[in-house]
């Protein structure tokens, strides 16, 4: 490979010409465009930079989500940015180092570590900015892993979702400083996750497919059947709880943990709470979803990079419990918008649920008012997509 130029120096235009008010170029590269968060904030920055009179370009392996970079106003580039053989991601270092020079590309921001690599040789060759997202922290167990991972840390700009991942950087990567790492949080969409946009057949809708009795407080689980999860916690909360009314609604997928699902159920025959527990997969509607709750839940027992589930569910108005670790401590205010409680304590988490389910409707409506603020202060996709456009504008010396 070639030898890497320097590090370029924020405020240096890398491209002739460069002026404040000029539109720029940015090119995402990503594995594929499948459902996930990567690929939500790889489309989200798409519109925001169309938007914005700026030309957004996405080179990926393909996927559905294509057709919403397209209809955002961004160009898709097919090349295999999947691919983790060696040979495969040497050759795209040359697809991308053309595409960069022929396309004029200003920025190119990478958010995984396979097409990373190869993003990272295109940008040094072209002398182009490189910005990385870390979206949560990495299994460096080998010194094999260590290496994969060091890619996402040479960013000229390497963009933390959260606190927490800012501080899981300083620790992993004594090399980054302060100067080089930008905290911006991921943001949910008002427009999208509003309470009053949410029809009443809509919640009928969801609340008969899921067989939820008629008046039965819902506590919603959303999130992948996986251990770390902490599902299996909120099963044994259910059989603490005093009211025996409550349904527990856990809304995520499980393909490859089927036997964790069954382990589940096994549990909540044992525990007697089998008939209040519904696993209906993923939910296609979010929204209802969370209209539908009378409580949700983020019961996982490792620590969320982010924790999507907590930000969208307080933008919807509703009480929501986390577990005290992570990303998640920074988006819910303990008392104020929801409740903090320990990992793998279920006792803890089946008295804040009762808490959260007794509340009168003075005290919901003051507490949704209350946490609907807060994300519309501090965690909206407008404000990801600003904040990221700053960092661009920043290295290249358009600020």
């Amino acid at each position: 490979m070639t030898s890497e130029p320097p590090i370029l120096e924020p405020g240096n235009p890398t491209k002739t010409g460069a002026a404040a008010d000029r539109p720029l170029t940015v090119l995402q590269v990503l594995p594929a465009l499948v459902t996930g968060g990567v690929e939500r904030g790889t489309v989200d920055m798409v519109t925001a930079l169309s938007v914005a009179g700026h030309r957004a370009i996405v080179a990926s392996s393909g996927g559905h989500m294509v057709q919403e970079v397209e209809r955002g106003g961004g160009e898709h580039v097919l090349l295999p940015m999947r691919s983790k053989n060696p040979m495969v991601m040497w050759r795209n270092i040359g697809h991308l180092a053309r595409l960069i020079i022929a396309e004029k590309v200003d920025i190119v921001h990478a958010r995984s570590r396979a097409p990373a690599w190869s993003a990272h040789y295109a940008a040094r060759r072209t002398a182009t900015p490189f910005v990385t997202t870390v979206h949560g922290p990495y299994n460096g167990q080998n010194a094999a892993k260590r290496a994969y991972n060091s890619v996402m840390f040479r960013g000229d700009r390497v963009i933390a979702t959260s606190g927490f991942i800012g501080d899981y950087l300083r620790q992993t990567a004594p090399e980054l400083t302060d100067a080089r790492i930008r905290m911006i949080p991921r943001g949910v969409d008002l427009a999208q996750f509003d309470i009053s946009t949410v029809s009443a057949a809509r919640k009928i809708q969801l609340a008969e497919a899921w067989a939820v009795p008629a008046g039965a407080p819902v506590i919603l689980v959303p999130g992948r059947l996986v251990r770390w999860k902490g599902q299996r916690v909120m099963i044994e909360a259910l059989a603490l709880l005093r009211d025996q009314d409550s349904v527990v609604v856990f809304a995520g997928g499980d393909v490859g943990h089927e036997a964790y699902k069954l382990e589940l159920r096994r549990l909540a025959q044992r525990l007697g709470v089998e008939g209040r527990v519904r696993f209906v997969g993923t939910c296609r509607d979010m929204p209802a979803a969370y209209a539908l709750a009378s409580v949700v839940a983020s019961t996982s027992v490792e620590p969320e990079a982010f924790g999507r589930v907590a930000v969208e569910s307080q933008a919807m108005g509703r009480p929501t419990v986390v577990t005290g670790i992570g990303g998640a401590m920074e988006t819910v205010v303990p008392g104020e918008t929801g409740w903090w409680v320990d990992p793998d304590n279920a006792a803890q988490l089946a008295e804040a649920v009762e808490t959260a389910v007794s509340l009168d409707q003075d005290a919901r409506d003051a507490l949704a008012s209350r946490a609907v603020a807060h994300i519309a202060a501090n965690f909206t996709k407008t404000l990801m997509c600003e904040r990221t456009i700053s960092v661009y504008r920043e290295l290249s010396g358009t600020a």
